[in-house]
């Protein structure tokens, strides 16, 4: 117990060392360092970290956005334990989070990992790695515990094409190609070469799925943003398998000439995309919010210019899910999407699942890897299309 008696106008400081370790007498050892460096120290290291880890837009409001849920996905959406020392990617470590410490591949590779890739790329491709070890053995098969262990099944293309995607992303984003000589990444990427086979359409150069990335038994089979997510995997395994594996790889530009050929429905001048189609005739308009239409560039489905692709995002109705708000950085609204997210007080400034009409949260906040697309979303679109408010 500390008792500490001020006057009036008095000031005083004062520090107290926490620490944590898998036996007492370890955690008792560090804060014995941690009392010996003392606090101001601790604290001015960690503020220069932190400002290490700061992205620049030139646009101090917006780097505010980006920087707050950058860091909480940092922070937030990676764990490393105590017991093993090994980290883990989780949907959240705020216990206020609906989603906790589950985790899916396409959340933790494609929300998490690339907002660690912008401030921390070595840790990156840890993380890459280390999702291999832990769910690659069975890509896309649905939402884990952190350990691997299975929570909630349900195939989805996306999580199956994650690890080529997030593997693409790195390459082209550090350079370091060197990764694919990485033993388990090279057995998780011939695992999803193979599973992505096994799910070809025997006459249509399309794939199916069993759920959307909203978790709800898809309306069709063949859905238009797991293709897409499909097509830019396919590209990235055409490069990283070796030569003969590659040679069996599916073009590319074939599943995208699909795309335009059995998901758009309308008149010429009037077309737009479906959401899913049984490939004979059938077709389903109603957009996944977390799988959107609106996504396609980002995947190289299509040019964010394009005619079809503008009339399709304009068709998609507006909902509380902050995901498909982000998605909207990449439609002909982008530049009042940016306003309004800039503005927008979400969940303390951070990522929710739903938000109102002003974006202030009305449900599932804490969400570290819906901050990281967040974060990303935001820094690509400026930086990559020179989006502004």
């Amino acid at each position: 117990t500390r008792t500490l008696t001020l006057g009036a106008g008095e000031r005083t400081e004062q520090a107290f060392y926490i620490a944590a370790g898998p036996e007492r007498d370890g955690a008792e050892a560090t804060v014995g360092v941690m009392r010996r460096r003392g606090w101001r120290a601790l604290l001015t290291i960690t503020r220069d970290t932190l400002r290490l880890l700061e992205q620049s837009t030139g646009m101090e409001s917006l780097d505010a956005l980006i920087n707050r849920n950058l860091c909480f996905a940092y922070f937030y959406g990676v764990g490393r334990a105590l017991d093993d020392a090994q980290f883990y990617l989780v949907r959240s470590r705020a216990p206020w989070c609906a989603w906790g410490v589950t985790v899916r591949d396409w959340e933790a590779l494609a929300w998490t990992v690339p907002a660690v890739q912008l401030v921390d790329p070595p840790l990156a491709r840890e993380l890459i790695l280390r999702a291999c070890e832990l769910h690659g053995y069975a890509p896309g098969r649905g939402v884990h515990y952190f350990d691997g262990t299975l929570f909630e099944p349900g195939f989805t293309l996306e999580g199956c094409a994650s690890y080529a995607v997030a593997t693409e992303r790195y390459i082209r984003e550090t350079g370091d190609d060197q990764i694919v000589e990485e033993p388990i990444l090279a057995d998780t990427l011939y695992a999803t070469s193979d599973d992505l086979a096994s799910r070809r359409d025997e006459q249509h150069p399309l794939y199916h799925t069993e759920v959307t990335l909203d978790r709800r038994p898809a309306a069709h089979p063949f859905t238009l943003h797991g293709n897409a997510v499909v097509a830019y995997a396919l590209d990235a395994l055409s490069r990283t398998l070796d030569e003969e594996a590659a040679a069996e790889i599916q073009n590319a530009a074939a599943v995208r000439a699909a795309l335009r050929r059995h998901f758009a429905v309308g008149g010429e001048a009037k077309s737009t995309m479906a959401a899913a189609t049984d490939l004979r005739g059938k077709h389903d308009l109603d957009d996944d919010p977390v799988g959107s239409a609106l996504w396609l560039p980002m995947w190289e489905a299509i040019e964010r210019t394009d005619s079809l692709y503008r009339r399709t995002a304009k068709r998609l109705p507006e909902t509380d899910r902050l995901v498909l708000r982000i998605a909207r950085l990449f439609g002909p609204e982008a530049g009042e999407t940016l306003e309004w997210l800039r503005v927008a007080p979400l969940y303390q400034g951070l990522a929710a699942e739903r938000v109102d009409e002003r974006g202030a949260a009305i449900g599932d906040g804490g969400d570290a890897a819906l901050s990281g697309l967040l974060a990303y979303a935001v820094w690509y679109t400026v930086h990559a299309y020179g989006l502004r408010p």
